[in-house]
């Protein structure tokens, strides 16, 4: 899929967006809007609110069904996102989204009440995307550009699972992403 303009991707969640989020009590969308809002609530850059509201996309474009994990299997979400995104947005938006899944694996390495925390779903896919890391591994993790943005992408991730929560719509997001783009946008 090589898109041009934000139109197939605003689509994507339009149409599949409504789909369970894993196996959470939330849809992918409610799970993107509440990620981005936290994130906006927070005063963080168009790329970073772009990257929360994205960096599940991957879980859009597949063909798994809802919940591939319950099978044993890794959608690897976080790279199928990457090659709709990158003819529209920086790395500073990619990078995060890229790094997100990882970035479970680093805070389960350095901060111990943080496994406690996940839920059960994030607890099972955590499993098939390779578990905690090492020391070494978060080290080099951690050493990464935009690793720490992935963080604070990945500690919004893991609160936005909150049923029924009211948040801004797609359409409010349209020009924090349209700023975020590499360039204009048609």
């Amino acid at each position: 899929m090589h898109i041009t303009t934000l139109d197939p991707i605003l689509d994507l969640y339009r149409q599949r967006g409504q789909a369970q989020y894993g196996g959470e009590a939330v849809s992918q969308l409610e799970h993107a809007l509440q990620c981005a809002t936290l994130a906006e609530e927070n005063g963080e850059s168009p790329e970073l609110i772009a990257a929360c509201l994205l960096h599940d996309l991957g879980h859009l474009v597949h063909h798994l069904g809802n919940n591939p994990a319950v099978r044993g299997v890794d959608d690897c979400h976080e790279y199928r996102a990457i090659p709709v995104l990158e003819p529209l947005f920086p790395e500073t938006v990619t990078t995060p989204i890229r790094l997100h899944v990882a970035a479970k694996r680093y805070l389960c390495a350095i901060d111990e009440n943080y496994w406690e925390a996940l839920s059960p779903a994030s607890k099972l896919s955590l499993k098939l995307q390779g578990g905690i890391f090492s020391q070494s591994m978060a080290q080099a993790f951690i050493d990464q550009p935009n690793a720490e943005n992935a963080v604070k992408l990945r500690r919004w991730d893991d609160l936005a699972k909150i049923k029924n929560l009211k948040t801004p719509d797609l359409d409010h997001f349209q020009p924090i992403l349209t700023t975020a783009c590499r360039g204009p946008v048609v």
